[in-house]
């Protein structure tokens, strides 16, 4: 048997023209009730090893270091990588009123997966509901405070967690990292239908690997081919936020633990589409 519509007002048999039905339902998690977070921006890709948390940390950095209040939530949570380029380490603390994140050497806040694990090593097995409403769960049992920018971590791909954190999270706009390979066109494209068919705005698109600078000449080698994102970007009708190069300084301090020393200027134009 049908369920009945609930709508007192309603007196269609087939609840044709009810407003119950044609009005979507809305999956918006509540945030903690000791979180005041204004902007929520999701960091996103086609696929993995593209960079997509040395991008996140560098948008944090860059907004924390002109006087915002940032965090950064982890939704990678088979791979999270956040705590350990920041060099932070739990167990994350908790009460009654939720759980604390924890925040980095240059006043990020962080919460991931591997805060709250017996050890950073210890493999997340879990299937896909689970993992989505782990990601919730960082939105609803945080406290995250007042926070200006929360930059989401996503997973690669198009799968269960963007899903839950596109309809869960109150997200702002996106922005998707890639590389130069031959696959980058498709790739991109996957990401950016996404994004629109969940009604959320990409804001530009960050380049990764780009090139190798010869430390002798200067000169810029293009290891993974000619870039064709200016092409791609003009043909989705977004900005490009960055090209960003191999940078070994920059990747022994993440592999240190010192990413919040980082200011990463390749990406400086993704400040002026942050919104306000």
């Amino acid at each position: 048997m049908s369920k009945e519509c609930s709508n007192s007002s309603c007196n269609k048999s087939s609840c044709e023209g009810c407003a119950q039905k044609s009005e979507p339902q809305s999956f918006l998690a509540e945030q903690n009730v000791f979180s005041d977070v204004k902007h929520v921006i999701g960091v996103i890709s086609g696929k993995g090893g593209v960079g997509k948390s040395f991008v996140t940390g560098s948008l944090a950095n860059r907004m924390a270091a002109k006087g915002y209040k940032v965090g950064i939530l982890d939704a990678d949570i088979t791979g999270p990588s956040i705590p350990r380029m920041y060099g932070i380490k739990g167990p994350a603390m908790a009460d009654d009123n939720g759980i604390e994140p924890m925040v980095t050497g240059n006043g990020v806040k962080v919460m991931s997966i591997n805060l709250l694990l017996p050890t950073e090593e210890t493999p997340v097995i879990w299937r896909g509901p689970v993992l989505a409403n782990m990601v919730k769960q960082f939105w609803t049992d945080v406290m995250w405070g007042e926070i200006d920018y929360l930059f989401v971590d996503m997973p690669p791909g198009t799968g269960d967690v963007p899903l839950t954190a596109f309809q869960s999270l109150p997200v702002d706009g996106v922005v998707i990292v890639t590389s130069p390979q031959d696959l980058v066109k498709m790739i991109v494209t996957k990401a950016y239908k996404m994004a629109e068919m969940m009604n959320v705005p990409v804001l530009g698109i960050v380049e990764n690997y780009s090139y190798v600078k010869c430390p002798d000449c200067g000169r810029e080698i293009r290891i993974f081919g000619e870039s064709h994102i200016q092409e791609i970007a003009a043909q989705l009708n977004v900005p490009v936020l960055g090209q960003m190069p191999i940078d070994v300084e920059l990747a022994e301090k993440a592999d240190r633990g010192d990413f919040a020393e980082i200011v990463n200027d390749y990406i400086q134009a993704a400040e002026a589409v942050m919104p306000e």
